[in-house]
């Protein structure tokens, strides 16, 4: 696994965002993956790990997450300027080569690929959602306000790890390492010696004025033409089982995948999620 970096454009400037690197890089064929809210592209090692032989796989740290910067302006952190700095990887991904580009998205990550591979000429071969869909219900969107942006500080590295694994309880059973490696690499240390989350508290902004309202995404959703593979957690309050239903007849009518025992969203850690989704983006 290699770490890199490439410079992205905003309302007040640059900014720097940090991606992950797996495989041969000048394998042609690459998946991009993409985190959700709070998350970061580390989610993805066990994933990356599984697909590194046959794919290349890139992993983005959205702005305001993980080692990528934080963006000056709040407001920008929305639907518009992620697309942009999505659009700088894919450029940088194809001038070296990539013939084929798929994207897995989880929650966030997801609509944005969603987003992107709508839109006309797009070079997003094949789609993989987690646990986000069409309509995204304002009270899933109301409990994850609850937590996003709090900005609590902890005295001990077990501390933080409760916390994660309180507010990530619906990613269903994880072992004890898988748990350890989502609060190391979702935390930092201040100078003070006490232990944050590595995500900029602002980009709570933007999400709580779009909390008001269920999103609804059909639109861009029946603009897809590419091969869909839509995962849920079996229990999950983002993607509604009638949402995900109503999803596979309408549209480019996705395989849907659902997993018991899992809320929002599953990890891609377990063996059977880390299968469907291998099964998928290698198959004829």
């Amino acid at each position: 696994m290699k770490e890199s970096w490439l410079q992205g454009l905003d309302s007040r400037g640059f900014h720097r965002l940090h991606y992950t690197d797996w495989g041969n890089p000048a394998n042609p064929r690459v998946v991009v993956c993409v985190h959700g809210l709070t998350r970061n592209c580390r989610d993805f090692d066990l994933l990356a790990t599984a697909l590194q032989d046959e794919l290349r796989v890139v992993c983005l740290d959205v702005a305001g997450r993980g080692r990528s910067d934080w963006l000056a302006n709040p407001e920008d952190y929305a639907y518009p300027q992620y697309m942009a700095d999505a659009t700088a990887l894919i450029a940088r991904i194809t001038a070296a080569g990539a013939k084929e580009i798929d994207w897995v998205g989880t929650s966030m990550g997801g609509m944005l690929g969603m987003l992107l591979a709508a839109r006309p000429q797009t070079p997003i071969r094949r789609l993989v959602l987690n646990d986000v869909g069409t309509v995204i219900p304002k009270e899933s969107m109301a409990r994850i306000g609850e937590y996003v942006g709090r900005a609590p500080d902890f005295e001990s590295f077990a501390a933080l790890e409760k916390y994660v694994r309180k507010v990530s309880a619906p990613f269903g059973p994880l072992s004890d390492a898988q748990w350890r490696h989502l609060a190391e690499h979702n935390s930092r240390q201040r100078a003070d010696g006490r232990w944050v989350m590595c995500y900029d508290p602002a980009i709570a902004l933007p999400f709580r004025k779009a909390m008001e309202r269920d999103i609804l995404l059909w639109t861009p959703y029946e603009a897809l033409h590419c091969p869909v593979l839509l995962l849920r957690g079996a229990d999950s309050d983002v993607l509604p089982r009638e949402v995900a239903l109503e999803m596979t007849q309408r549209g480019p009518r996705p395989h849907l995948v659902e997993f018991p025992g899992v809320g929002h969203a599953p990890a891609l850690m377990a063996e059977d999620q880390i299968r469907a989704v291998r099964d998928f983006l290698l198959a004829p």
